[in-house]
């Protein structure tokens, strides 16, 4: 009779209590999220005019960025005319293509000077991007 007994309190001990578990599992999440880091990546915003006919470019460009500020980037660093100037005229990248990402409310006249430079510099392909009208 005392084997029943003894069966009785061998099971209470087969459950398995789940609240330190969770416990666990909630101080490796706050561990986990105090100890990540996050970083920020600012990119340039640019509203890109729409067209009608555009075509998608497969090659690597070199990519001249123009703010609505007028602030020119060359591919992501803020340049001076003077540094694109020095840029272009380097014969390592006058066979790449070039493409020109304008935002909508740039003046037309610093895109044209960006254009002329390029052009004068030897550098033929000259590419404006846009969005595809839908």
């Amino acid at each position: 009779m005392r084997f029943r007994r003894h069966l009785k309190v061998e099971q209470s001990l087969k459950q398995i209590d789940i609240a330190p578990l969770i416990d666990v599992i909630f101080q490796l999440l706050i561990f986990f999220l105090l100890q990540s880091s996050f970083t920020y990546h600012k990119g340039i915003t640019v509203k890109l005019p729409k067209a009608a006919t555009s075509d998608t470019i497969k090659e690597e460009n070199i990519i001249i960025t123009i703010t609505s500020e007028n602030v020119t980037y060359l591919n992501g660093r803020i340049v001076t005319t003077k540094e694109l100037e020095d840029f272009v005229k380097n014969p390592d990248y006058q066979k790449r293509p070039l493409l020109i990402k304008a935002d909508r409310r740039a003046s037309v006249g610093r895109i044209v000077d960006i254009w002329d430079l390029c052009r004068i510099s030897g550098i033929e392909r000259v590419n404006i991007a846009t969005n595809a009208e839908n």
